[in-house]
């Protein structure tokens, strides 16, 4: 049983470490995980330890069963290929946990008809937000983290 909280920390970007993070900001063990995952035999945590440190990634089926039992949208957790804007999304909130007071700016980047520019923009206005209440102490930093964690773009109607 943990008596104190202690904020997880983030090695780096990589999927392995992003698992980890989530993982212990959920406050569960890898062996709670492996249980729920289904896995069995006496090196079960093993999976996972591989998992985090990536020396092994879990395929996409696997991932998702991770983030549904982590609940948190797979994008949070996926391995990222940047094909689509929500993996630069996801990256640059990543990034804020490795470098807490970095700010991105694209007000000086005309409105062109881009939909990944439109996209961008559109997101750092609602993160923007959400960091000024966390900044103004609006919300805690675990509510931050749980938006930041099951963040989904909202298609337009």
């Amino acid at each position: 049983m943990r008596l104190i909280y202690t904020k997880p920390l983030l090695k780096d970007l990589s999927q392995g470490s992003r698992i980890a993070f989530v993982r212990q900001f959920r406050l569960m063990t890898q062996d709670e995980v492996s249980d729920k995952l289904g896995l069995t035999g006496e090196c079960k945590r093993r999976t996972m330890t591989r998992y985090e440190k990536g020396t092994r990634n879990p395929k996409n089926d696997r991932t998702m069963e991770i983030a549904r039992i982590l609940n948190v949208n797979v994008a949070s957790i996926k391995k990222y290929d940047y094909k689509n804007v929500e993996d630069i999304i996801y990256t640059l909130m990543w990034l804020e946990e490795l470098l807490p007071n970095y700010l991105i700016d694209l007000s000086d980047v005309p409105n062109v008809k881009n939909n990944t520019t439109l996209e961008l923009k559109k997101f750092l206005g609602e993160w923007n937000i959400m960091r000024n209440k966390r900044m103004k102490r609006e919300i805690s930093y675990n509510d931050y983290i749980e938006w930041k964690l099951n963040y989904k773009i909202k298609e337009d109607n």
